[in-house]
């Protein structure tokens, strides 16, 4: 990292002494940002090099990042997705787990409400994401609001960690919070990707019976060995219809998630990667056996708290897909892009 320079060097606290925190001596950050955005190519507006070393207002703590995680978020904001040109250079990244000023080894939780709200923090209307209005966690600094950090168990790797805020929080919350309660039939559509490879190792975890499909024979199998009891192709009928479905595909799997539903049922949606203008929408059957359609969206403070509590209780852990330098975000955007990846990707400052 070419210009990580010191420029002073107090005394650090005994506790981040021990823990190695020095970073508020940086003048710049190594950073992967989106400098341009280019729709039809994402990776082209991306780069990865030094960016001024991030500041913490009044009320937000400066975060030594050890660990990031991508998401499809990173994706979309590279394709303009959320965010204006006036907004450039935005630094990439919702997830991250590092050490904060005083040594305290901490994951962050990503969304940020707007100033005075009160109320569900993700029915704000205002609310917003790390790399929305404030810049991400792909950098070796960050800063975020103080009520958002949350410490992390020892037990988890800062890797491990750094999954938990985006991908596993929103697979808690439509599984267990619009989903259905333990014991439910639950069918995960597309086995492979951060939701749902979450959603597979939770609700296997916590006692669901969890049936998930893939097109591919090894990503079923894969699911298999994280705790489903179950696996399809994208598409196949199935023995018997199940009490949720969580959906993150869109178009190219929501026929297949509503017929495979029980009258009553619930489909959880959080994402759309395929699209979101399926040919069929299904609406004839869906009121005629009264399925209930739930929109779910990342998860509050509380929630994310709630997930580390589960992973420190059940010993379940985020599935890494591949862990990366920085250096290589490139690399590993250009993965997830392409759907090469299964579980989460990584990158370590």
């Amino acid at each position: 990292m070419s210009c990580s320079v010191p420029t002073r060097t107090p005394a650090p606290t005994e506790a981040a002494a021990a823990a190695g925190w020095w970073s508020d001596t940086l003048i710049s950050v190594l950073a992967a940002y989106v400098a341009e955005f280019h729709p039809d190519n994402p990776l082209a507006g991306l780069v990865v090099a030094d960016r001024p070393a991030p500041e913490a207002p009044e009320g937000w703590a400066l975060v030594d990042v050890r660990a990031a995680a991508l998401n499809h978020h990173d994706v979309w904001s590279l394709r303009g997705v959320g965010l204006k040109s006036e907004q450039l250079p935005m630094i990439l990244g919702c997830d991250a787990a590092g050490v904060d000023q005083d040594g305290n080894e901490v994951l962050l939780h990503a969304v940020i409400s707007s100033p005075g709200w009160i109320g569900e923090q993700t029915l704000d209307p205002r609310r917003s994401l790390l790399s929305e209005r404030h810049q991400g966690t792909l950098a070796e600094q960050v800063v975020v609001p103080t009520a958002n950090l949350v410490p992390k168990p020892s037990g988890l790797s800062f890797e491990e960690a750094a999954c938990l805020p985006t991908a596993w929080l929103t697979a808690y919350k439509m599984l267990c919070i619009n989903g259905g309660p333990p014991g439910s039939t639950v069918l995960v559509q597309g086995a492979g990707g951060g939701v749902a490879s979450a959603a597979i190792a939770l609700g296997s975890a916590l006692g669901y019976r969890v049936w998930a499909t893939s097109r591919d024979e090894s990503r079923r199998q894969r699911a298999l060995d994280l705790g489903a009891d179950a696996v399809f192709e994208s598409g196949q009928r199935l023995p018997e219809r199940v009490d949720i479905v969580l959906e993150t595909v869109g178009a190219a799997t929501w026929s297949h998630s509503v017929s495979s539903l029980r009258p009553g049922g619930t489909v959880v949606i959080a994402g759309a990667t395929s699209g979101d203008a399926p040919p069929r929408a299904e609406l004839t059957r869906i009121f005629f056996q009264q399925m209930r359609v739930q929109g779910s969206t990342m998860g509050n403070l509380e929630q994310l708290q709630q997930v580390v509590r589960v992973v420190e209780q059940t010993g379940v852990r985020p599935l890494i897909d591949r862990v990366l330098p920085l250096s290589q975000a490139a690399d590993g955007i250009a993965a997830l892009h392409a759907g090469e990846v299964f579980g989460k990707v990584v990158l370590t400052p």
